[in-house]
């Protein structure tokens, strides 16, 4: 097998990779930063605000108060990594942990509204001017005795939250690439080690295609391949089996065709080249018949077989009197029955027994059951037809007291042409397609035949046919 396969998983692979890639870089890039915001903003405002209600911030009156206070926010300031304001309500910066008290102590911020920042834990921006870099910003107001009397703020740089999610990002796609790299081994182990069995499978369905159906795909594996491998090794197998019955088919036909068309060639060229006397035609113009009808039941057996095949599906079900079936199939052969003194026995469960079946198969399987109990029948003999009825379905038998069916050729007698032996009957020129048409019949109707027979003493065929439903 071609590397397409393979090729194709890695370009799908590849495409996958990239996109959560980019998808990594765009939506995660965009989330992890939020979430760096909104955890920040959640902590700050936790901070600023138990610093805000302290009571030193209450007392703060004097430089000495100053620098106390200035000394908790730094030590809040170092470890948050931020910087903190304490702004009067007009806005001029009494103490600010990034710069000395004296360079702050007259800086105004300009515009100094709270309101103005929103109601949220936090927000971003400059800060009414006051720095020059974008900031992460909490304020929160310092109340003594009902009176707001400042506010402290702290800011983290917005700079540092984008360092933070890069590094993280970092770590992200750290991660990621081991597990593109891990998955991509393992995506080429697995097209590999399916790559080989795939292989075998493409060669073995070439060496069928080509009429090698001998050829064995070799995959023992418990998965999907080796089920398929098993499958086209079964399809193989099946389709040998029936080229060989199709070759088997050929050579019954031509052989029994050949035979017949012999004859009548022979006799017929005979008969012009003056080989045989005038007073003698008439009888070789009747064994010329007597071939040609022959070649004509051939042909009629050969097509109810295929039309039986063809069918299977499509049988007319109807409800039907099968005694009176019977009776009306045995009168067909009275002629005969007369002149060989042969006896027919009706043994019928009632005087009326409806089943359910294709009339005109059934009436064929009869016809055909019993033609072969007269062929092999001795002259001044006996045949029983027997009806019973077991459980939801009627038994319907033949028996004869012939010569019988050797034990080892029983299971023979159901395929197409074959002839047990052509001293068993009187009628020589059977076509061998009787049974099979039987069969082919029974089987059609979903339903079983069986044989039972002592050579030397006899055979009894009988069929099962479902009742008809009572109202």
């Amino acid at each position: 097998m071609k590397k397409r396969l393979l090729v194709k998983y890695l370009i799908a692979y590849i495409l996958a990779s990239v996109s959560a890639l980019i998808l990594v870089f765009s939506l995660g890039s965009q989330l992890l930063y939020n979430e760096i915001t909104n955890s920040t903003g959640r902590r700050l405002y936790s901070e600023i605000s138990r610093v805000a209600n302290d009571s030193s911030m209450k007392r703060i009156k004097d430089e000495t108060s100053l620098r106390e206070t200035m000394h908790v926010l730094q030590t809040l300031a170092d470890y948050e990594t931020a910087r903190i304001l304490y702004i009067t309500e007009g806005g001029t910066v009494l103490l600010d942990t990034g710069e000395t008290s004296d360079s702050t102590r007259h800086a105004v911020i300009h515009g100094f509204d709270p309101v103005a920042l929103g109601s949220g834990y936090y927000s971003t921006g400059n800060f009414f001017g006051y720095f020059e870099e974008d900031q992460l910003t909490v304020i929160m107001p310092v109340s003594n005795e009902m009176q707001i009397s400042g506010y402290l703020s702290i800011h983290i740089q917005l700079s540092s939250l984008v360092s933070e999610k890069e590094s993280l990002l970092r770590i992200v796609l750290l991660i990621l690439g081991i597990v593109v790299a891990l998955f991509l081994f393992v995506l080429i182990f697995i097209s590999i080690s399916y790559q080989r069995p795939l292989t075998k499978i493409v060669e073995g369905a070439k060496e069928f295609a080509g009429g090698n159906l001998n050829h064995t795909i070799d995959i023992r594996s418990d998965d999907e391949l080796g089920e398929l491998a098993s499958t086209l090794n079964f399809m193989a197998s099946e389709l040998a089996k029936t080229g060989e019955s199709q070759r088997n088919f050929i050579s019954n036909v031509s052989h029994d065709f050949r035979s017949p068309l012999t004859s009548i060639k022979g006799y017929a060229e005979a008969i012009l080249d003056g080989t045989i006397p005038h007073g003698l035609q008439d009888h070789y113009l009747e064994i010329v018949v007597n071939e040609t009808k022959r070649l004509e039941k051939l042909t009629s057996g050969i097509l109810t077989l295929n039309d039986i095949n063809a069918k299977k599906t499509s049988l007319e079900m109807t409800e039907f009197d099968v005694n009176k079936t019977i009776k009306a199939t045995a009168e067909l052969f009275e002629g005969i029955c007369t002149k060989r003194r042969i006896s027919i026995d009706l043994i019928l469960a009632g005087s009326e027994l409806f089943v359910t079946a294709d009339y005109g198969k059934i009436q064929q399987v009869l016809y055909n059951l019993l033609d072969n109990a007269i062929k092999f029948s001795s002259d001044n003999s006996s045949i029983g037809i027997e009806t019973s009825i077991r459980r939801d379905k009627a038994y319907i038998s033949v028996t004869d007291h012939g010569t019988g069916i050797p034990s080892g050729k029983l299971n023979k007698i159901w395929d197409r042409f074959y002839k047990v032996d052509s001293s068993r009957g009187k009628d020589t020129k059977g076509t061998g397609l009787g049974l099979a048409i039987v069969r082919d019949i029974i089987d059609a109707h979903g339903q079983t035949i069986n044989v039972v027979s002592t050579e030397g003493a006899g055979s009894t065929f009988e069929f099962t046919v479902d009742l008809a439903k009572q109202d």
